[in-house]
C-alpha cells in the first residue's frame, strides 16, 4: 500500500478526543526534558526504528511529538515532521491502553498541530491501518507512492 494524503483544512471532529479527556487522559505536546523517558518507552513498546524518529521529533522547536498521559504514565505518542516535513507518524499506544480511543485522539491532536504549524496537507507514510485513516479522515491514497520515501531504508538487525 502507498502513502496517504490528508486535508488538514477540513479535519473532522472526533468523539474519541472528548472520551479520552473525560477519562482523565491528557493530550499534550512533549517537553524536551522528557526525551529520554519518551524514547525509552517507545523502544520498549515499539522498537529501535521508531526511536530514531521520536528523537528527531523531540529535537524540533517546537517539539513535534504529542503524548497521551494519565497520572504520570505515558500511554501513547504521535509525531510529525520526524522522517520528512509534512509527514505524520510514527504513532503508537501501549497494548494495555488500546481500544479506548487514545490513538484516534492523538491522531487528531497531532494533525491539528500540523495545521497550526501552517500545513494544508499531511502525508501518512507507509500507514499500517489504512482503513482506519481512510474512514476517519477521508484520506486519499497517493498513486505511485509505494515504497515511497522508505525505499531502501536500513533497519536494526533482529536479535539472534
Amino acid at each position: 500500500m502507498g502513502d496517504l494524503l490528508v486535508r488538514l483544512y477540513d479535519l473532522p471532529e472526533m468523539a474519541a478526543e472528548a472520551r479520552v479527556i473525560a477519562a482523565g487522559i491528557t493530550l499534550r505536546r512533549a517537553l524536551p526534558p522528557e526525551r529520554h523517558v519518551v524514547t525509552a518507552w517507545v523502544r520498549h513498546h515499539f522498537g529501535e526504528d521508531w526511536v530514531s524518529e521520536v528523537k528527531m521529533a523531540m529535537s524540533q522547536q517546537p517539539v513535534t511529538c504529542w503524548l497521551a498521559v494519565r497520572d504520570g504514565e505515558l500511554l501513547g505518542f504521535a509525531c510529525h515532521d520526524a522522517t520528512a516535513k509534512g509527514f505524520f507518524g510514527p504513532t503508537g499506544v501501549a497494548e494495555t491502553a488500546r481500544g479506548r480511543g487514545i490513538g484516534e485522539a492523538l491522531l487528531i491532536t497531532t494533525l491539528r498541530g500540523m495545521r497550526e504549524a501552517g500545513y494544508a496537507y499531511a502525508v501518512i507514510g507507509d500507514p499500517g491501518p489504512v482503513e482506519f485513516y481512510q474512514k476517519r479522515l477521508d484520506a486519499l491514497l497517493i498513486p505511485g507512492s509505494s515504497p515511497g520515501l522508505y525505499k531502501g531504508m536500513l533497519h536494526s538487525p533482529k536479535p539472534a
